[in-house]
């Protein structure tokens, strides 16, 4: 006699991962987000590049919130993503006084999952866009 299936939020995070690995149903899946707010273009390069080389998580994205601050996104799980805060977070201050802010979201709910980028290129905006759209 087979037991019924539990509901989704009561199975561990692991029995509801897509099979071909899709990092979109942060909700679902337990899949968390980092973000990194720095001063500046330098510094969110730095903090870029330390937490993809610190742990296993996937850079979703750049937003130019403007005045100088631009955010960096990033995907994993959590303790994947919280050792990759740590360390951009730590890479940022060695640059100079560039970071503003570092938070980590571990389970994001499926009502914002619609504000945020899947991959680096899907955005369809920021900095680059406004100037390729001004030229002639």
């Amino acid at each position: 006699m087979n037991a019924p299936t539990p509901p989704a939020w009561l199975r561990p995070a692991a029995d509801a991962v897509k099979p071909d690995g899709d990092l979109e149903m942060a909700s679902v899946t337990g899949i968390a987000l980092g973000m990194i707010e720095t001063r500046g273009l330098v510094p969110a390069i730095e903090a870029a590049d330390a937490m993809c080389k610190a742990a296993e998580v996937r850079l979703i994205g750049r937003q130019f919130v403007g005045g100088g601050y631009v955010t960096v996104l990033v995907r994993g799980e959590t303790g994947a993503v919280n050792a990759a805060v740590r360390a951009g977070a730590d890479a940022c201050e060695r640059v100079g006084d560039g970071l503003v802010a570092a938070h980590i979201i571990a389970r994001v709910h499926n009502e914002v999952e619609g504000i945020l980028p899947t991959s680096p290129d899907a955005e369809g905006g920021g900095r680059d866009a406004e100037i390729t759209s001004t030229r002639s």
